[in-house]
């Protein structure tokens, strides 16, 4: 417990003088911790717990024997999409086995699928958006020429464009100059 002053009492609000009593009022000070661990949904009843950014990688599949040129949507397995809701950030991962450059634009997911309860959506289309920053209708994510190094995990982070995403998909094309394979990996973050 705290004594604090208090500079007015009732009577100095209602005009009758303005200056400080000296009096003191008791003030509690404890520090209560407190966890938040979800809420109810209340269309359910169920509880729906907070997410927590990925801990590890989602490895997908790897796209075996990609001609120079051609194009591949990553993830391809179980989920085939990339479900960013609750999630602000994301790291993507590429695995070639030809060096070069590769083209990576962020696309809508596959349309046997729903975005929320919308379908059929327009399958490996260019996300478009706006952000904060802008007004203006743009690609939310789309590096047409990223120099891949071989045999190793190239990873990028993509911060707060693909905010939220329901049903997102990679558009991966081999412009390495040879025949590649291609993996990848994603992990989001909260």
């Amino acid at each position: 417990m705290v004594k604090a002053i208090t500079p007015f009492s009732t009577r100095a609000k209602e005009g009758a003088t303005d200056a400080p009593l000296g009096d003191f009022v008791v003030v509690d000070q404890e520090i209560t911790p407190t966890a938040d661990a979800g809420f109810f949904d209340k269309n359910t009843g169920k509880l729906e717990g907070v997410l927590g950014s990925d801990k590890l990688f989602t490895i997908d599949d790897t796209h075996e024997a990609v001609p120079n040129g051609a194009t591949v949507l990553s993830p391809q397995s179980t989920p085939q999409y990339i479900d960013m809701t609750g999630f602000s950030d994301l790291f993507i991962a590429i695995k070639p086995t030809n060096s070069g450059n590769f083209a990576i634009e962020a696309v809508m997911g596959p349309n046997d699928l729903s975005f929320a309860n919308l379908s059929p959506v327009n399958p490996a289309y260019t996300l478009k958006g706006t952000l904060p920053s802008d007004n203006a209708m743009r690609n939310l994510f789309l590096d047409s020429a990223e120099a891949l190094v071989t045999d190793v995990w190239n990873i990028f982070i993509i911060a707060g464009q693909l905010k939220e995403q329901k049903l997102l998909q990679f558009k991966l094309t081999n412009d390495s100059g040879g025949e590649s394979d291609i993996t990848f990996a994603y992990l989001r973050v909260v």
